[in-house]
C-alpha cells in the first residue's frame, strides 16, 4: 500500500513539475514615444484657413460645399476643444467640424501605420538576414572563395573521388 502512495506522490510531482516550467520568451513590444509621434505627424497646412470657412459658412454655404474646399486645398487642421467651440458659435456646422477631426485622426493614423510598417519591414529584414547567418554557420562546406571542391582538412581520407591520396 506503501508502495501504491509512494508510486501515486512521484507521478503527481513529475507532473507538477512538468506544469510548472517557464513557457518560451515573449516578444518585445516597442513603443512610439510622444516625441516620435510628434514626428511622425505631417505638420497642419491650412491654406484654407479657418476664417475663411467661419466666413463662408455664415455666407451660407452648404457644409457639403466647405468640405469639398477644404478637400482641394488639402488643408489639415488640428483643433482644440475650445477652437471647436469657437467656431460652431461662429456658426460653422457641425458636420464640418466633424470631417475636420475625422481627417486628423486619419492622418494620424495613416502615420503611425506608417511608421509601424517601417518597422516590421526592418525587422523582417534583420530576421531574413540572421536566417541566412545561422544556414551559413550550419553548412560546414561552405567555400567563401567558391571553390567548390573545397573540403576542411578534417575530411582528408574523404577527398574528392578523382584526386589521388598525394594531391
Amino acid at each position: 500500500m506503501k508502495k501504491v502512495y509512494l508510486i501515486l506522490l512521484l507521478a503527481a510531482a513529475m507532473s507538477l513539475t512538468g506544469c510548472a516550467s517557464t513557457g518560451g520568451q515573449q516578444g518585445q513590444v516597442e513603443r512610439i514615444t510622444p516625441d516620435e509621434l510628434a514626428k511622425l505627424m505631417p505638420p497642419p497646412v491650412a491654406t484654407y484657413t479657418l476664417t475663411e470657412v467661419a466666413q463662408d459658412s455664415k455666407a451660407g454655404k452648404t457644409p457639403d460645399e466647405i468640405i469639398a474646399k477644404i478637400k482641394t486645398s488639402n488643408s489639415s487642421y488640428v483643433l482644440t476643444p475650445t477652437q471647436v467651440l469657437d467656431l460652431h458659435k461662429q456658426g460653422v456646422d457641425v458636420k464640418v467640424l466633424d470631417y475636420i477631426q475625422e481627417s486628423y485622426e486619419k492622418a494620424k493614423q495613416n502615420a503611425i501605420a506608417e511608421e509601424i510598417n517601417k518597422r516590421e519591414q526592418e525587422k523582417r529584414a534583420a530576421m531574413k538576414q540572421l536566417q541566412r547567418e545561422r544556414a551559413l554557420m550550419y553548412n560546414r562546406y561552405y567555400d567563401l572563395y567558391g571553390n567548390p571542391y573545397y573540403y576542411p582538412p578534417w575530411r582528408y581520407p574523404y577527398r574528392y573521388p578523382y584526386y589521388p591520396y598525394y594531391w
